[in-house]
């Protein structure tokens, strides 16, 4: 998994392909609409793309000469859950501490 983890992140590191999953949180679009924002070549704008397919948050179909992109959500899922994860582990850290904390109160002369 820490491999799908990385390829994952990877994808997500570039500011262009956030941009581009921005737009596909819209809807699915041709790569020529995906391009079309940025001040690069179309053949560019394909590697971001597939990129981002390569780490499972974009899929494509070919309908004639229209490559047709769309969100794919199960992608995101494994970098939520994978954060969500880290977000446990600390909260219940947090909450020891607290507690700790809470049964051990400093005595004034600890504090100055």
């Amino acid at each position: 998994m820490t491999d799908r983890l990385d390829t994952l992140f990877q994808a997500l590191a570039d500011p262009t392909r956030r941009a581009i999953l921005e737009r596909l949180s819209r809807g699915p679009a041709s790569v020529s609409d995906l391009a079309r924002p940025f001040d690069m070549s179309l053949p560019a704008v394909v590697q971001h793309l597939a990129v981002l397919e390569a780490a499972g948050v974009v899929r494509s179909e070919k309908v004639g000469r229209v490559r047709t992109c769309q969100l794919d959500p199960g992608g995101l899922s494994r970098a939520e859950q994978w954060i969500n994860e880290r977000r446990t582990a600390w909260e219940r850290r947090l909450d020891r501490l607290g507690a700790y904390l809470a049964a051990n109160p400093a005595s004034p002369e600890e504090t100055s």
